[in-house]
């Protein structure tokens, strides 16, 4: 057996479903599909793979990115999602330096925003495509 063809969700711990849904649905345009059994909130992504909100009153995001989406032009996606209330983050660390909200990684471009949790989300273009 390969995990590599099995479907994969990935899960984001959020305080307040409702917001959650709102922002992820609306801000970042994604596919509700509706409440899991378990009572995630479950989003639709490329392919079969699928994001899910669980709501927990005391949720910790965590210190790292949690999902980054690819996207084909990063400065139109900041531009768009910007359009729509997503604020990206700047950074002038060592290693880590953003020029308009973008970081380039090697063989691609990065650009981190957060969920209304704190949850750091990604957008990433591959440059050598």
């Amino acid at each position: 057996m390969s995990l590599s063809s099995s479907p994969a969700t990935t899960i984001l711990p959020i305080a307040d479903g409702d917001r959650a849904r709102k922002y992820y649905e609306e801000s970042l345009g994604l596919e509700f599909r509706g409440k899991a059994a378990d009572g995630n909130l479950i989003f639709g992504l490329e392919g079969s793979a699928t994001l899910a909100l669980l709501e927990d009153p005391a949720a910790k995001p965590s210190g790292h990115t949690a999902i980054s989406f690819e996207v084909q032009d990063i400065t139109a996606a900041i531009r768009d999602l910007g359009t729509r209330g997503v604020a990206f983050e700047d950074y002038d660390l060592p290693g880590l330096k953003t020029t308009d909200h973008v970081c380039v990684l090697g063989s691609e471009k990065a650009a981190w925003f957060s969920d209304p949790d704190g949850n750091i989300l990604c957008l990433h273009e591959n440059l050598s495509a």
